[in-house]
C-alpha cells in the first residue's frame, strides 16, 4: 500500500504537541518509497514510447504513483513544517534559549533555522519604536490595566519610576504601580502581583 510510512509520519505529529525526536528513520523509508515510485514511473512511459499496445494500463499505473508520490511529498512537507511551527511557538513561550527536552530533539538544520528565527525576530524587536526597542514575548496576553497592585517581599529600598516619581519598597507594603516598570521586579521575585 502506498503512502503507508507518510501516514505514520503525520500520525506520530497528531500523538503529541511536543517538539519529539526527528524520525529520520521514518522520513528515509517514504524518501525511498518515492524514489522507487518515480523510477517505476520513469520505466512505465519509457516503455510506452516505444510499446503503444498497453499504453492505456501504464498511463493509469503512472498516474495511480504520481498521486501516492505527490502525497508523500506532502506529508513530508507538513511534518517539517509543523516540527518548524512548534519551534517558533516554544521561542515565543520560553524564549531564546529553549528547555534541554526541545533542543536535545532538534536537528542541527533545525538548530540552525532557529538561531536564524531568533536573530530575525530580535531584530526587529529592537527597530520598534525608534530604535529604542520593545519585547514582544513579555505580554501575550494584552493588559487589562496599565497598572497592577504588588506587594513588596524584601526591603528593596527606593524606586524610580519613569515620571521621576520615587517610591520607597519595603517588605509587606502594597503598591499600585505601571506593570511594564514593575513587570522585571516581580520576574526577580522582589515584587509579587496581587490578585484583586
Amino acid at each position: 500500500m502506498f503512502g503507508k510510512e507518510a501516514l505514520k509520519l503525520i500520525t506520530e505529529l497528531e500523538l503529541s504537541e511536543d517538539v519529539k525526536p526527528f524520525n529520520e528513520n521514518l522520513v528515509r523509508k517514504v524518501m525511498d518509497e518515492m524514489q522507487s515510485l518515480y523510477e517505476a514511473n520513469l520505466e512505465d512511459v519509457n516503455t510506452t514510447v516505444s510499446d503503444s499496445d498497453d499504453s492505456a494500463s501504464r498511463y493509469m499505473s503512472v498516474q495511480l504513483r504520481h498521486a501516492a508520490l505527490n502525497r508523500n511529498k506532502r506529508c513530508l512537507l507538513a511534518y517539517v513544517y509543523n516540527r518548524m511551527r512548534r519551534l517558533r511557538q516554544a521561542r515565543w513561550e520560553f524564549g531564546s534559549i529553549l528547555p534541554p527536552e526541545i533542543s536535545v530533539n532538534m536537528l542541527s538544520l533545525e538548530t540552525q533555522w532557529f538561531q536564524a528565527y531568533n536573530k530575525s525576530l530580535a531584530t526587529y524587536m529592537r527597530s520598534i519604536g525608534d530604535n529604542q526597542g520593545l519585547n514582544l514575548t513579555v505580554d501575550m496576553v494584552p493588559p487589562k490595566s496599565l497598572y497592577i497592585e504588588v506587594r513588596c517581599l524584601v526591603d528593596y529600598g527606593k524606586f524610580e519610576l519613569d515620571d521621576g516619581q520615587v517610591i520607597t519598597l519595603k517588605e509587606n507594603t502594597h503598591h499600585l504601580l505601571p506593570r511594564a516598570q514593575c513587570e522585571p521586579l516581580v520576574r526577580q521575585g522582589i515584587l509579587e502581583h496581587v490578585n484583586s
